[in-house]
């Protein structure tokens, strides 16, 4: 067996915009035709997880930050947010007035008004990615088959976002969650756009090491690309974290190597760098 390579994919196999550079696709074909086994690593659902990605060629993936482990179509491990969680969930946004939508593998479920008093949060989040057409993103655009009016109460959620009126609707949820993992995305401390809450102590190295278990694999053969904080626990696991040009701060400070920008050939780059292609 070849190297195992996890590879984030907002902000690192695609842009902030969705757009997946043709030197990304080609590195990782050449890369598995060498022998090594490539997986996304990703806070998204496999529902989130479109065509083009998998059209490219994977093993597999991680979903939900860590979640859900995929390998060649078998599910190696799925960690839910039960029933009783999701509605403690939805009723308590409900009352803080916040809008959320439910990440599940089955789809992404909007609550009520999400469409409209997301987008300019989502044109916010766009322009810190350095976007100029940042004005013209929609949710429709960064969701394409996102879920209205569906059922809000579910059983199989992965993980659920929610849009921050302040940070104090954070920290709020936080002491009403304490059996929850919370977190933060789209900016740091009080610049956070949304909250998140997911089941405690998931993470993307947690769910590696389960993978590796399944295929009885070595951590030292292990890659790991990303460009976030959330990142940072799957490159200190992995036997070499690689990161992205346009990462964060607090990554490129940990990783083993700094590529290029993700719409700089900054995948392909680094897989030539790394000897995989």
């Amino acid at each position: 067996m070849g190297k195992i390579i996890f590879i984030d994919v907002d902000g690192t196999l695609v842009d902030y915009e969705n757009n997946l550079p043709d030197s990304a696709v080609e590195a990782i074909r050449k890369a598995r035709d060498n022998g090594h086994r490539v997986y996304i690593s990703t806070g998204r659902s496999r529902a989130e997880v479109y065509d083009d990605i998998w059209d490219i060629g994977l093993d597999g993936m991680i979903g939900g930050n860590g979640s859900y482990v995929e390998d060649h179509g078998v599910v190696v491990m799925h960690q839910l947010i039960t029933y009783e969680q999701c509605r403690r969930i939805v009723d308590w946004l409900h009352s803080r007035k916040l809008e959320f939508y439910l990440e599940s593998n089955n789809g992404l479920f909007a609550s009520e008004h999400f469409e409209e008093k997301a987008e300019s949060t989502i044109q916010e989040y766009t322009r810190r990615k350095g976007k100029n057409d940042a004005d013209k993103m929609t949710v429709r655009k960064v969701f394409p088959e996102m879920i209205f009016g569906g059922n809000l109460y579910r059983d199989d959620l992965n993980k659920v976002s929610y849009l921050l009126s302040s940070y104090e609707d954070y920290i709020e949820t936080k002491k009403q969650f304490p059996d929850m993992q919370n977190g933060t995305w789209g900016g740091a401390g009080e610049t956070a756009l949304f909250g998140d809450i997911g089941i405690k102590d998931i993470t993307k190295a947690n769910a590696i090491e389960h993978l590796l278990r399944y295929l009885n694999a070595e951590q030292k053969d292990t890659i790991a690309f990303g460009d976030a904080a959330i990142d940072i626990p799957m490159l200190a696991y992995c036997a070499y974290g690689v990161a992205m040009g346009n990462g964060g701060r607090e990554i490129k400070a940990m990783a083993d190597y700094v590529t290029d920008d993700v719409d700089k050939e900054g995948l392909y780059k680094a897989f030539v760098h790394l000897k995989l292609i």
